[in-house]
């Protein structure tokens, strides 16, 4: 394996410079090609997902594949212009010369994926490294076989490897992968993960996007429509069975509404993921593997064991990797459920007496990758949003900012670096270039020695630059 990666990555540092070259009209080509063939195996993506995390067809569909066909139409549309140099001021250096700014591949790219949405975060940044004019080598998770193996097969029947390739495995592969000095890496997974990435980058001096995650907080303040709320942050805590790196984490409430949140949530819940009072499995998804559904099983009864109340659900089904719905309530910040991000569908709830008190137990914590604002208060909302950092923000509403193309989606420390979608994408995998034409009027020869007859043109030159 290693040596078929290493022919790989070498066939790819070759073509890059051929790539490098192609015009809008070449790479708006390229996206469509992949959407064809997208479209072409759509059942069998709707069955792998199935497979690897019971995902329902509508889940599938929203979340998964109409997220990626609008990545690539919304690049196709845009592309033409994010390629155009886009010109600059000038300074007295240059003030005859044109300034533009020329956006160049950066060459050789690795994105590296996760299982919980398998697809949609592999295809995500490769329509960007695409339309940036890269070649790309594409590692998914082998903890969603299924998934991975059907994007295999469709890049391998759609692409040269030379321009875009695949390779499924365990960890190995990927340890492998991350020896070769990558021409720029776009990881997405755990922050521990990141680290060991952002490592090996190091070493080759390789520039990286990371995508992580952490504990993203839910603020509930005593103007909000709490019954709304509740609904909201139900379908973001469990859709996809909590397995969401932007999932509300927990729910930082006025003491005063815990109890009747805590109800309404859990009617919504029962409206959405429950049939005939048990739990439908044809909408809820699974936990992706048995080392995942022991790690969560263990939380709860952690948590419980550390002074937390099980106020709502908590069941678990060890044979179909089924945790139901779960509300914590009476966690505290020690709690060891509040030490790790969660990565399923249990919501501790934590009240706090003031505003102040719920800014500052988030700022206690690393900065998470989405900060969730329930408030019809804009002075609460303003706040909460200058006083607090994550990589992004949605007020009265969860999950929806990674939809908009036009927004930038990453995290921030420890949830991540760097931007995706849209533009935030295509400039993500560019190196802006910075391209000086000068005239034939240029005014450095002004700065050029000798300077014992040009001491005075320093006091003009202090005043204008």
């Amino acid at each position: 394996m290693e040596e078929k990666i290493k022919a790989t990555f070498d066939l790819q540092q070759k073509y890059k410079f051929e790539l490098r070259k192609t015009n809008a009209k070449t790479r708006i080509s390229k996206l469509k090609k992949l959407k064809e063939a997208l479209e072409s195996a759509e059942e069998e993506i709707y069955t792998a997902l199935e497979i690897d995390l019971r995902k329902s067809r509508f889940e599938t569909a929203v979340t998964e594949l109409f997220f990626t066909y609008a990545e690539i139409d919304h690049a196709i549309k845009n592309l033409n212009k994010w390629m155009t140099p886009v010109s600059v001021g000038r300074t007295v250096s240059n003030l005859f010369a044109g300034n533009k700014i020329y956006y160049e591949p950066k060459g050789v790219c690795l994105i590296i994926a996760p299982w919980n949405y398998p697809f949609q975060l592999i295809m995500s940044p490769l329509i960007s490294a695409i339309a940036a004019g890269n070649c790309v080598i594409l590692k998914p998770s082998e903890l969603s076989s299924a998934t991975a193996n059907v994007i295999n097969t469709i890049i391998s029947q759609t692409f040269d490897n030379n321009e875009i390739a695949c390779f499924e495995g365990d960890a190995s592969v990927s340890t492998a992968l991350l020896e070769l000095p990558f021409d720029h890496i776009f990881f997405t997974g755990s922050t521990a993960i990141g680290k060991v990435v952002m490592q090996a980058a190091a070493k080759n001096l390789t520039s990286v996007t990371l995508e992580l995650g952490g504990k993203s907080p839910a603020i509930v303040d005593n103007s909000a429509d709490l019954k709304k709320a509740a609904e909201k942050i139900a379908w973001g805590k469990l859709v996809n069975a909590g397995q969401t790196c932007i999932a509300p984490d927990y729910v930082l409430i006025d003491e005063k509404h815990e109890t009747e949140f805590v109800s309404y949530f859990k009617t919504s819940a029962e409206k959405m993921f429950y049939n005939d009072g048990k739990i439908d499995k044809q909408v809820f998804g699974k936990i992706i593997n048995e080392k995942q559904f022991q790690r969560l099983d263990g939380l709860i009864k952690t948590a419980v064991e550390d002074g937390a109340k099980l106020s709502w659900g908590g069941k678990t089904n060890l044979e179909d990797l089924t945790i139901e719905p779960t509300i914590l309530i009476s966690v505290t910040a020690e709690n060891t459920i509040m030490q790790e991000e969660i990565f399923g569908p249990i919501l501790p709830i934590i009240t706090y007496a003031n505003l102040q008190d719920a800014v500052d137990f988030v700022n206690a914590k690393d900065k998470p990758l989405a900060l969730y604002i329930f408030s019809n208060n804009s002075g609460n909302q303003d706040k909460i949003i200058k006083e607090t950092s994550s990589g992004g923000t949605c007020v009265n509403d969860v999950l929806v900012h990674i939809s908009n193309p036009n927004l930038p989606f990453g995290g921030v420390n420890s949830s991540g670096m760097g931007s995706c979608h849209g533009i935030f994408g295509f400039k993500n995998f560019s190196h802006e270039r910075a391209i000086v034409f000068q005239s034939k009027l240029g005014m450095t020869n002004m700065i050029y020695p000798p300077y014992k007859e040009k001491m005075d043109l320093l006091k003009w030159l202090k005043k204008i630059l």
